[in-house]
């Protein structure tokens, strides 16, 4: 069964046109059937800014499934929704005078950075900081507006909106430099672990999902909840002939942590042996688009190389895939889709993958509708 779904030829995979819909006339593709969802990346970052309270009722309002927390932890360890543990381009911290001598040098992952950390404010500290939106391209009206939220506050949003909205919205979160976390003092798993425990989410069925871009932390919270467990795919980029490069080595394992050891999950993804072993310790997987649809070449405003086998194989495995990240600015997408999101969005439905991070929300699920409504169509 397993050789006979590989057997399928890239000539016939590449054969889906861009602008098919997802599936018409036939069910969705997806790993259960059931349209992907719509996971909002940092709450609503294509109008607001990234992880606040705000950015993500907004990205509820626009019809998200999931809203995505990154988590880091607090000095006084209370973990907070911010991109990465080095705060200096998601707040207005460098305005504070009253912090100015908290600035430094830190390596996290084998990459030094020079700014203000997480880890050297308490959270009421944090609590006097604003957020700002870290890209030049995109709407600065909003920053310093919007405090920086703490998990529990991300969750009681969401179960708020759940019932007022009469559906599900489920949470997302993302440990960031897990191992490096603890090898601070400060591992995020107990934490993140006891405030699910407290709120009720141990189970599969919870509207959570864990994502990890490290393989250790993943395996060690495997033996620990039941709730579903996603293993994050970076890479390196490409070579000059568009040939993807092995996903990126995370530094911080050069030691183990005190409660897990460091381990990088598998490198080649042409092969069913590398999904067959995040199985063992994950639901999903969550890639880089360009695993699933590459390029024909490394230069900037390359074209797009056609589909891979990522996702059939990862189905094969009986793991959902959720990729990342899809963006609506001109610049962000390939040439070959005419600087329209919704094509792009169109080909990866059609596709089968079961999730998307979205910086639109709202225009992921337009492109959702309509694939949906041309589906029923062609029915």
């Amino acid at each position: 069964m397993i050789k006979a779904e590989f057997a399928r030829t890239f000539g016939q995979i590449m054969a889906v046109m861009i602008t098919t819909t997802a599936a018409a006339g036939t069910a969705w593709k997806t790993l259960d059937g059931k349209q992907p969802i719509i996971i909002a990346h940092r709450g609503a970052p294509g109008y607001l800014p990234d992880h606040t309270l705000e950015g993500y009722e907004r990205a509820i309002d626009m019809g998200a499934d999931f809203i995505e927390p990154d988590l880091v932890s607090t000095r006084d360890g209370v973990l907070v929704a911010r991109h990465e543990p080095n705060i200096t381009n998601t707040t207005n911290v460098a305005e504070h005078p009253e912090f100015a001598s908290r600035k430094t040098t830190r390596t996290i992952d084998g990459v030094t950075e020079t700014g203000w950390f997480m880890i050297d404010f308490t959270f009421a500290e944090l609590r006097t900081l604003g957020a700002v939106q870290p890209r030049a391209d995109r709407d600065p009206q909003y920053n310093g507006k919007f405090l920086i939220p703490s998990f529990d506050e991300i969750i009681a949003l969401a179960k708020r909106r759940s019932v007022r909205g009469g559906r599900t919205v489920g949470i997302y979160p993302e440990t960031k430099h897990p191992t490096w976390h603890c090898h601070q003092g400060m591992p995020l798993e107990p934490k993140l672990l006891g405030t699910l425990r407290r709120t009720g989410w141990t189970q599969r069925k919870s509207p959570v999902v864990i994502q990890s871009f490290e393989a250790g932390n993943l395996r060690y919270l495997r033996g620990k909840t039941k709730v579903r467990l996603i293993q994050l795919l970076d890479s390196a980029g490409f070579a000059p002939d568009g040939t993807m490069l092995p996903p990126t080595v995370w530094q911080s394992g050069a030691q183990s942590c005190a409660l897990y050891s460091m381990q990088q999950p598998p490198t080649d993804f042409t092969r069913p042996e590398s999904f067959a072993e995040i199985a063992q310790y994950a639901d999903g997987l969550g890639p880089w688009k360009r695993f699933i649809v590459g390029l024909k070449s490394d230069k900037p405003g390359s074209a797009l190389a056609g589909p891979t086998l990522f996702i059939e194989m990862a189905h094969a495995a009986k793991l959902f895939v959720h990729a990342y990240t899809f963006r609506s600015e001109a610049k962000e997408l390939a040439p070959d889709y005419g600087g329209d999101p919704a094509r792009e969005y169109a080909q990866f439905f059609a596709l089968g993958l079961d999730g998307l991070f979205s910086d639109f929300t709202d225009t992921a699920v337009a492109a959702r509708t309509q694939a949906t409504q041309k589906s029923a169509v062609g029915n």
